[in-house]
């Protein structure tokens, strides 16, 4: 029994190509936004985009949340985020609550430290992408949007 994906028949080549053109120019730039955000996070907040991410995730969750969630919220796996919430825990930007339920598991929560930062991160975050995408119309914009969620919600 095979696991590769079913092979689809291109109805019009001309098309298909036009879509793969999509797909790269895409790709490309979400490196390059991704590479200037880390670089403005390096040079101006002496910080990394994984720590940005999971402060920003805590920050949209001031009760805080479970290792699990913070993993499954930034799609990525547990071993990944518990590097960095070690890292800002350390640093004062979160700290970690044992659970009840659970005294195994705990809830990590952003510090006010943590919110002050974010808060001044989220600021300059919008910024640089109100920057990045100054050549974007307000109407190219909504319908980049929508293209987006085309993409993610074809079944």
């Amino acid at each position: 029994m095979s696991t590769a994906p079913e092979k689809h028949s291109i109805d019009n080549p001309d098309l298909a190509r036009d879509r793969l053109r999509l797909w790269l120019q895409m790709l490309k730039a979400v490196r390059y936004v991704e590479s200037t955000l880390r670089e403005n996070l390096r040079t101006g907040y002496d910080t990394t985009l994984p720590r940005f991410d999971v402060l920003a995730a805590l920050h949209a969750h001031p009760k805080g949340m479970t290792m699990s969630e913070l993993s499954k919220h930034l799609v990525v796996s547990n071993g990944n985020v518990t590097g960095v919430v070690d890292r800002i825990v350390k640093d004062g930007l979160a700290e970690r609550e044992k659970l009840k339920s659970d005294r195994r598991a705990f809830r990590v929560k952003i510090s006010q430290n943590g919110r002050d930062l974010m808060d001044e991160l989220t600021a300059a975050h919008l910024g640089w992408i109100d920057q990045l995408f100054a050549n974007v119309s307000e109407a190219d914009a909504a319908r980049a949007i929508s293209i987006m969620l085309d993409i993610r919600h074809k079944k």
